[in-house]
């Protein structure tokens, strides 16, 4: 290889780290603005996510601070997810204008559709979490914890803001990636890496690995477990007929492309 070549290869290097750098810049910046508002109105957003706390417990029923910075430290935990929250379509459309560049027009309209469906999925694992697994799990925690107070044992339930404020975040954080399932599955039967067939023979092992999971992200109780579990078996099987589906399309517009690559052959051999 000569120095000119040498030189060559480097240029588009630069380039990719310029463009690199700029994306990432983009998306920094747009993170601080998202973290900066959600921090603003970081009261508000806390209002609403106790709200399944008194839905579960039926009663307004407030909750403490053992730490002097407990609030504020709650406030950043809120901006910081409200940031991450706010700023992944920016952050993703970055991501996806740094890879366009280099992939077919094909490829690009394949593409899209996961990037607005990975949103969708996530704000379908919040949604579930906020409007029907916190108040369900709050219930029968709040229950469990006042039949012991009942006992005669002096157990008064007290939570800390900190600590169900990590609760909620990690359960929608769990919820949220979990119901990304049947974009990764159909993305990787869109490729090629994962056939239907082997979805659907994977199917027994799926639900062992599903409730695995949920026994892991979940707290636990047998509801939070069952809510995880059944959506995410829905789920697999939405994404075992996507790939499916798929296939089928891909394979009928292969044989459209022989049929027509015959044609042409045979009407070239005619004319010869």
């Amino acid at each position: 290889m000569t120095q000119q070549d040498i030189d060559a290869s480097e240029a588009p290097l630069i380039e990719h780290l310029i463009e690199l750098r700029r994306r990432l810049i983009y998306c920094v910046l747009g993170f601080i603005a998202a973290f900066i508002l959600s921090f603003v109105f970081s009261s508000d957003i806390l209002h609403y996510l106790i709200l399944p706390f008194k839905w579960g417990t039926g009663e307004d029923v407030s909750l403490i601070s053992i730490k002097l910075l407990g609030v504020f430290l709650v406030k950043l935990k809120i901006a910081f997810f409200g940031g991450l929250f706010i700023g992944f379509p920016l952050i993703a459309t970055q991501v996806y204008r740094f890879v366009a560049p280099g992939l077919y027009k094909h490829e690009k309209q394949a593409f899209l559709p996961y990037l607005i469906a990975t949103p969708v999925f996530f704000l379908l694992g919040a949604a579930l979490v906020y409007f029907f697994l916190l108040p369900v799990a709050i219930h029968f925690f709040y229950a469990l914890a006042a039949g012991a107070s009942g006992d005669g044992q002096g157990i008064e339930l007290m939570p800390d803001i900190e600590a169900y404020l990590d609760f909620v975040m990690m359960l929608i954080l769990a919820f949220g990636l979990c119901f990304q399932l049947p974009v990764i599955l159909t993305l990787l039967g869109q490729v090629g890496i994962v056939s239907y067939e082997q979805l659907r023979s994977g199917r027994k092992f799926a639900v062992v690995g599903v409730f695995i999971v949920a026994a892991v992200l979940t707290p636990p109780d047998p509801i939070s477990q069952i809510a995880m579990a059944v959506p995410l078996m829905g789920l697999y099987e939405v994404s075992v007929q996507a790939v499916r589906f798929l296939e089928a399309r891909r394979k009928k517009k292969q044989a459209a492309e022989d049929a027509k690559e015959a044609a042409e052959e045979k009407s070239a051999a005619e004319k010869a």
